[in-house]
C-alpha cells in the first residue's frame, strides 16, 4: 500500500552538550541580541539559574512558578515582563517552568530560550496550557515555541530518583500517545519509538548510578524525541485524561503521567498490533539482556510494567491525593475530549474501569 500523509517538523534549534549550558545560553543571547532578558525558574532552581546566567544582561529573575500555570501568576509575570521592558526570555527548570515562559509568550512575543533540567518535553511543542477555576485550558501557536533548547545533561544530576523516574515515564508518555494521537504518521512514529528506545535504556542506568552522563544523556535525547513527536502527533487519549486530573483535581503532572501511562497502553493495544510489537521492541532496550523486545515475549504493556517495576514507578493515583468519590466527575470531564483518533471506543464504563484502575493502583489489563 503507498503511503499519503501530511507531516509538520517545527523549526527549532538545539544545543546540547553536557557542563555547556552557560556558553550555550550567552551565544543564543547574542545570536537574538537580546539586551534585557527576563530569567524565570523556581526559587529551588535559583543558584543553578543564577550561575549558567551570570554572563547575560538580564534585567529580571522571576521566581514564582506553580505546576498547571495558573492564570493569575501568568498575568502578573505578563506585567512585570512588560514593565521591566524584556527583549527575550530564558526559562531553567522543568515543565512547569517552561509553560510560564510560554504562556508569557503567548501574547508578548518574546522569544524563549529553554534549559530543562528535567525530562518534561515542553521546551519542544508549540503547546501551551493554563489553569483556571480547576479547568485546565491547552492550545497550540507558535508564539510559545522556544527559539532554542539548550541541553546540559548535568543539569540533571541533582535531579532527585523519584522525580527522575516520573519525569522520564512523563516523556515515555509522549512517546505512546504519538502512536495513534489526531496526526500520527510514519514519521512522528519513528521518532517516537526512537525517544522510548532512549529512554527504556537511559532510564534504569540513571536510577543505578545517579552519576551516570552517558545514561542522563541519553534520557535528554529520549524526551526531546518524545516531545518532537507528540508536537507533530499531537494530544491522544492519556495525555486528554492526565490534563483533566492535573486541572481539576491538582495533582502532580509527572507522577500523574507516570501512574496513567500503562491503564491507557493496555485499553489501545490490542487494536493496533503492529504499533504495539514495536513499542515492545522499543521498550526491550530497558532490560540487560532486550529481552522484553523479543519474540513471543507477550504485550508492550507487560513490557512498559517491567520496565516500570525496575525503576520503582509510582502505581496510584491515590497516593497522589485523589479521591475514590472524585472518578465519577473525572469521567465526566474527560469523556468530552477522548480524540476521535483513539484506537478503541471510550465509554464511560471503560473510562470508569480505567480510571479506577489508576486510582487503586491495579494491575493494567487490556478489555480484549
Amino acid at each position: 500500500m503507498s503511503l499519503s500523509f501530511e507531516h509538520v517538523t517545527l523549526g527549532q534549534r538545539v544545543l546540547f552538550g553536557h557542563g555547556q549550558a552557560g556558553e550555550h545560553l550567552a551565544e543564543e543571547m547574542a545570536r537574538l541580541a537580546a539586551g534585557r532578558v527576563m530569567v524565570v525558574a523556581a526559587e529551588s532552581e535559583t543558584e543553578l539559574a543564577d550561575r549558567i546566567t551570570s554572563g547575560l544582561p538580564v534585567a529580571l529573575r522571576w521566581r514564582e512558578v506553580r505546576q498547571h500555570v495558573p492564570v493569575d501568576l501568568v498575568e502578573r509575570a505578563r506585567a512585570a515582563a512588560t514593565s521591566h521592558s524584556v527583549d527575550a526570555l530564558v526559562s531553567v527548570g522543568g515543565g512547569s517552568t517552561t509553560g510560564l515562559a510560554k504562556a508569557i509568550a503567548l501574547t508578548t512575543g518574546l522569544p524563549i530560550v529553554a534549559v530543562p533540567t528535567t525530562y518534561a518535553g515542553s521546551e519542544a511543542t508549540n503547546v501551551w496550557g493554563m489553569t483556571e477555576g480547576g479547568v485546565k485550558t491547552t492550545g497550540v501557536d507558535d508564539n510559545v515555541l522556544p527559539a532554542s533548547v539548550v541541553y546540559d545533561s548535568a543539569l540533571t544530576m541533582s535531579l532527585p530518583a523519584g522525580l527522575t523516574v516520573a519525569s522520564g515515564l512523563n516523556a515515555l508518555a509522549h512517546c505512546v500517545d504519538s502512536l495513534w494521537a489526531p496526526r500520527a504518521d510514519p514519521i512522528n512514529r519513528a521518532i517516537a519509538l526512537e525517544g522510548a528506545r532512549a529512554l527504556a535504556h537511559g532510564l534504569p542506568r540513571v536510577v543505578v548510578d545517579a552519576g551516570d552522563v552517558q545514561g542522563r544523556d541519553e534520557c535528554l535525547y529520549g524526551a526531546y524525541l518524545a516531545a518532537a513527536a507528540f508536537a507533530s502527533a499531537g494530544s491522544g487519549l492519556h495525555h486528554k485524561i492526565c490534563h483533566v486530573l492535573g486541572g481539576a483535581f491538582d495533582l502532580p503532572h509527572a507522577e500523574t503521567h507516570a501512574v496513567v501511562l500503562p491503564h491507557v497502553l493496555a485499553l489501545n493495544e490490542p487494536a493496533v498490533p503492529e504499533a504495539a510489537r514495536n513499542l515492545r521492541a522499543a521498550l526491550g532496550a530497558g532490560t540487560p539482556d532486550g529481552a522484553a523486545g523479543s519474540p513471543g515475549d507477550g504485550s508492550a504493556t507487560a513490557s512498559l510494567e517491567r520496565l516500570r517495576s525496575s525503576l520503582g514507578a509510582p502505581t496510584a493515583l491515590r497516593d497522589f491525593g485523589l479521591q475514590e468519590q472524585d472518578l465519577p466527575d473525572a469521567v465526566e470531564r474527560v469523556l468530552p475530549v477522548v480524540p476521535e483518533s483513539n484506537p478503541v471506543r471510550v465509554t464511560p464504563e471503560r473510562l470508569h474501569r480505567l480510571l479506577r484502575a489508576a486510582w487503586a493502583g491495579e494491575t493494567p489489563r487490556s478489555e480484549s
